[in-house]
């Protein structure tokens, strides 16, 4: 399935029937009377995020999306059906902005999130509507009222607990492989991975989702290479795992140009927690890994944790500090939607006797 993070899609809703124009006619009735119904309702565009999504690729080649017209009155005092709404299923983590992209209308962040895009429009008075004592057979309606239409943009930012980043062939899908099902293309050479990859990991009794990134180069910020375009994957990451080639010559180097690029594309990626992990431990020299890991630590000021995703070695304890984080932030997450109870001062201070 091919992978689509962002498209441009245009909807529109149902028109309202219009009212109609009616008269009883019943044989041995006397007298008649207006009896024309209201036109239905028109369609909405709704827009639900739903869980086993993790792309766009269903708007990326359909993208024009029109809900039926509401059904004209009849006779009999009879309101025309209402046109069906379109309910447009994406991913959790979807967001939805306007066509030039200056606000935001919706952030879909959890299941069963929805948002009425476009509303259809009501349909039109039929003429029993206007009788009255001095008009008894009038023969004013109502149009339905037209539906809304737009252009929108939809932009998935998958939802990840965790985050990898790191230069081209720093390991990174090696690593998803090694610890969760996925499994990402792994070649010897820069830019394998040309889109998001997401991984269920266990560890223990416990997963969570890990996200990789395409590699990032030098001046990714400014469209080089692959660009910073899928950092925003990784914004709702709780930690962000940075590996770094341990076979570089300068793994502070490789270290400061990815974050470089994390502080130019904002949005607070660069302060996120991190957990610095020296890879391709199986291809180090002991002193040149000695050397390389101080180096590391003095220039990043935090624990650095040397790791093989070949061969396992120090695989579990880079697990263990990625869960530490996510756990805490989960719980975190978790407070912040709960609902909160207010508390009804009045209610205390009442008392019968």
């Amino acid at each position: 399935m091919r992978f689509v993070d962002q498209t441009k899609i245009f909807v529109k809703s149902g028109d309202g029937g219009n009212g109609c124009v009616s008269f009883r006619r019943e044989k041995y009735v006397e007298f008649g009377g207006p009896n024309g119904g209201d036109g239905g309702k028109g369609g909405n565009i709704i827009v639900e995020a739903i869980t086993g999504l993790n792309t766009l690729v269903d708007y990326r080649y359909s993208r024009h999306f029109k809900a039926r017209k509401g059904q004209h009155g009849m006779g009999r005092n009879m309101t025309g059906a209402g046109g069906d709404d379109i309910i447009m299923k994406v991913p959790v983590g979807t967001q939805i902005f306007d066509e030039e992209q200056e606000f935001m209308i919706a952030d879909l962040l959890h299941e069963g999130d929805s948002i009425t895009l476009a509303r259809g429009g009501e349909g039109g008075l039929g003429n029993t509507n206007f009788k009255s004592a001095t008009n008894q057979s009038p023969r004013r309606t109502t149009p339905g009222e037209e539906g809304e239409e737009m252009w929108v943009i939809l932009r998935l930012k998958l939802m990840a607990d965790a985050g990898l980043v790191g230069l081209p062939n720093a390991g990174k899908s090696t690593f998803l492989s090694s610890v969760s099902r996925a499994r990402p293309k792994i070649a010897d050479y820069p830019f394998t991975t040309i889109h998001p990859q997401l991984g269920v990991v266990g560890f223990g009794e416990n997963e969570f989702v890990l996200a990789d990134l395409p590699g990032l180069i030098e001046g990714a910020s400014e469209g080089i290479g692959l660009g910073d375009r899928f950092l925003g994957h990784v914004e709702r990451c709780g930690v962000l795992l940075h590996l770094i080639d341990g076979t570089a010559d300068d793994v502070v180097e490789s270290y400061n140009t990815i974050m470089e690029e994390l502080h130019s594309y904002g949005n607070g990626l660069a302060e996120k927690p991190m957990i610095i992990g020296l890879n391709k431990l199986d291809s180090i020299a002991g002193d040149d890994l000695k050397d390389k890991h101080v180096a590391l630590q003095e220039a990043s000021s935090s624990p650095v944790l040397a790791l093989s995703g070949v061969s396992g070695d120090g695989v579990p304890d880079v697990l263990s500090s990625l869960w530490d984080v996510v756990k805490a932030d989960i719980k975190a997450r978790q407070e912040s939607n709960a609902p909160k109870v207010e508390e009804n001062p009045a209610a205390d201070a009442w008392s019968p006797f």
